[in-house]
């Protein structure tokens, strides 16, 4: 109950608690997100993954893994699995779920750690908007893939800040070929999903 002394918050500060749960979690707010995270976009991380036709000799980085539903289904199909992820509640959260079956690891899409083509495959969910700067994101990426490597990005299409088209364009001037983008409908209150494929030119 707000009073004199104490007023009501204001759009600004629900969008700070919102940014906390879900944007940049930190804090309990941002571990109750990365649960809520866990349920609701579980069909898009584990189609994502399916999608992904994982081997297990391969080497997988999920950018932005949140709380770790896709990079445990990744783990439990690839040879080698990294978790690329800003957040200290959302790793822990990744560790909790999988163990030692894959690797977590701070950094985000344009500082992954990773070295020069020694990725075969990089998952993303629901992060790409999260981007501060996309392009610098997708030449990371780029620089860490093999030849013949694939990359699979998947966001809610109403977070985009452009146009899935747009997104494919980002990807290809970075390098990456054979764009394939198409949207995708998850069961439950998701919302509509709008889905990249690229490859690195062998």
């Amino acid at each position: 109950m707000s009073t004199p002394h104490s007023p009501a918050p204001g759009p600004g500060a629900l969008d700070a608690a919102l940014d906390r749960a879900f944007g940049h979690p930190s804090g309990l707010l941002g571990r109750l997100g990365g649960k809520l995270m866990s349920w609701s976009n579980a069909a898009t991380e584990h189609r994502v993954v399916d999608l992904a036709r994982l081997e297990p000799d391969e080497t997988v980085v999920v950018v932005g893994p949140g709380p770790g539903v896709g990079l445990d289904a990744a783990g439990k199909l690839a040879g080698e699995v990294i978790g690329v992820e800003p957040s200290p509640e959302m790793r822990r959260l990744c560790v909790e779920r999988s163990g030692d079956r894959v690797e977590v690891r701070a950094g985000h899409a344009a500082r992954t750690g990773c070295a020069d083509e020694s990725v075969d495959v990089v998952l993303s969910v629901n992060n790409v908007q999260l981007w501060d700067d996309r392009a610098a994101g997708f030449a990371e990426l780029y620089r860490v893939v093999r030849p013949g490597g694939r990359l699979l990005v998947s966001a809610h299409e109403k977070w985009l800040p452009v146009t899935r088209h747009e997104l494919a364009d980002e990807a290809a001037a970075a390098g990456f070929a054979d764009l394939q983008t198409w949207t995708w409908d998850p069961p439950g209150f998701a919302g509509l999903a709008a889905q990249l494929r690229a490859v690195k030119p062998g």
